[in-house]
Formats: C-alpha cells, structure tokens, sequence
C-alpha cells in the first residue's frame, strides 16, 4: 500500500499560512511519541431495516484518508494504519449513528519532524441510505463515492489535498452536498452523478476545480462561495447551464466556444435539466471550460 506521511499534510499548514501572511504563536516542538506501525481492521455492520438512513462521521485529525464503495453487507469496513498509539480510532455506535474519531490526540504545535507519524484510513462503505459527514483537518484526501446510497454529504476540512470523484452514479437523489475548506487543493469530478438537488461549495484561499461530468437527472442548484482563490468550473458542451456571479470578483475566463456571455450571466445552451450556478468570490480567478 502506497503510503504518504502525516508530516506532508502538516508542512502543509506550515507553508500555506506563510504564504499567506498569517502568524501564528505556536511552539515548534510537540511531544508526539511514535511507536510500531499498526493496522486495525475495522468493520461496522448493518443495523436496522434496509430502507433506514444511516449516519456515518468520520473525526479525522490528519493524515491520509481514502473512501470508496466496496462493503460487502456491511455499513463500514477497512483498516486504519499508525504509529502513535493515541491515534488509535475510537467507535461509537448509538442506533443508526456510527461515529469513528481519531483518538485523543492533542496538537499543541508544530511538531518536530524528526520521526514520520503514519495515520492512513482506508475504508470502504456499502450500499445502504447513509448521511456521510466528514470532519478532517490537515490531510490527503482520496474518495471515490460514486454508485453509493448517500443521502447528504457533508465535508468540512482545513488544509487539505483532496481528490474527490462520483465514477458511477448516485443510487438516489442527495438533498445536499455541501463542502466547506480552507487553504487547500481540492478536485472535485464528475459532480452531475452525485445526482444532488443542492449543492454548497465554501473555500477560502485556495485552488478548486469543480468538474460537473456526468448524468444530470434533474434540476438543480449550486452555490459557490470563496475568498482569494482560483477557481475552474468545468461542464460538458450541450448540458444546460445558467450560471451568475457575484461579489467582487478580479478577472473571470472562458475555456471553449460553448459558453455565452452577458454582463455577469453565463449560459451553455443544451437539453435535459438545468443546472443553475451561482458564483461570489472575494477576488481571484475564475475559469469557466468545457472538458
């Protein structure tokens, strides 16, 4: 298994609050103590009928992350590898509730890089209804959520590398999606198969591709809002776009000849549902493309 350290996604903090301009107080030296290299399995089983919407949080302080469809009559499976005991997962079911936290370790500062802390998750949910929350901090992301059940996605994270796709269509139609990030990259493809009626995209500064491939079954609504940040939005020739933005945006391009252009408003003309878009950023840039 490929592995990328804690200590990448932490630098990270360290370099993005710099170019930043941000300061923070914070010592240079933690306490963490590493130990042998750990896997635990982890296993959630189904409880209650089929039709029932399960929750599913994931606490995740930092490290690497990876979901994908795979559990195989059950609700949750994989493994979690680390090297400090107090990253150990801790799991709490209540009913239809599962929560998975990233045991009781405390990040006073900057820790010292001297030894690499390994903390990687890697599971694979099933196919039933399930409200997905993810609560992360500095991380790499990887998730693959297409051909799941998820009836709401809710995504907050901090400084973040994160690859997010829908390969296969949602099973149903998802109330909201919404993500919520900081200084962070993220890349979000194939979005018109998470088959969501509203989707919410909250950035800060940072890098955001939002790739909108895929089968748009019906209307619906997404709003985008960021500070200074680039953003490339990417839908498809001959899907329906109505597009609007707002706030004090520096410069806004368009990728293709599909897109038309009035004042603030941009269209793709196409069949089939619409997909209604509208766009405040702070300042940066704005890309607007066909793949």
């Amino acid at each position: 298994m490929h592995k990328k350290y804690l200590f990448t996604a932490l630098t990270a903090i360290v370099l993005l609050t710099i170019a930043c301009g941000i300061n923070f107080n914070l010592p240079i030296t933690t306490d963490i103590k590493t130990g042998p290299t750990t896997i635990q399995e982890i296993s959630i089983p189904r409880a209650g009928s089929a039709a029932e919407t399960r929750e599913i949080t994931l606490n995740f302080g930092a490290g690497n992350l990876s979901l994908a469809p795979g559990a195989k009559n059950k609700l949750l499976e994989g493994t979690a590898t680390f090297n400090v005991p107090d990253l150990r997962p801790e799991i709490n079911t209540l009913g239809s509730r599962v929560e998975i936290s990233n045991g009781s370790l405390e990040i006073n500062g900057i820790p010292n890089f001297q030894e690499r802390i390994i903390n990687d998750w890697e599971f694979q949910l099933g196919d039933d209804p399930i409200d997905l929350n993810i609560n992360v901090g500095a991380y790499v992301g990887n998730y693959e959520l297409g051909e799941l059940n998820l009836q709401n996605l809710h995504i907050t994270d901090g400084a973040a590398e994160v690859k997010l796709n829908f390969a296969e269509p949602n099973r149903s139609v998802m109330n909201t999606l919404r993500y919520e990030t900081g200084a962070s990259n993220i890349s979000l493809s194939n979005l018109a198969n998470a088959n969501f009626e509203t989707m919410i995209f909250r950035g800060g500064a940072g890098s955001y591709t939002l790739d909108f491939s895929g089968e748009l079954q019906q209307d619906c609504h997404v709003f985008i809002e960021t500070g200074l940040s680039n953003i490339v939005i990417s839908v498809p020739e001959g899907r329906r776009v109505a597009l609007h933005l707002e706030g004090g945006l520096s410069n806004a391009s368009i990728r293709g000849n599909a897109w038309e252009a009035q004042g603030n408003e941009y269209t793709l003309p196409g069949d089939g549902p619409l997909l209604n878009i509208t766009v405040e950023m702070g300042a940066g840039n704005l890309v607007l493309q066909n793949p």
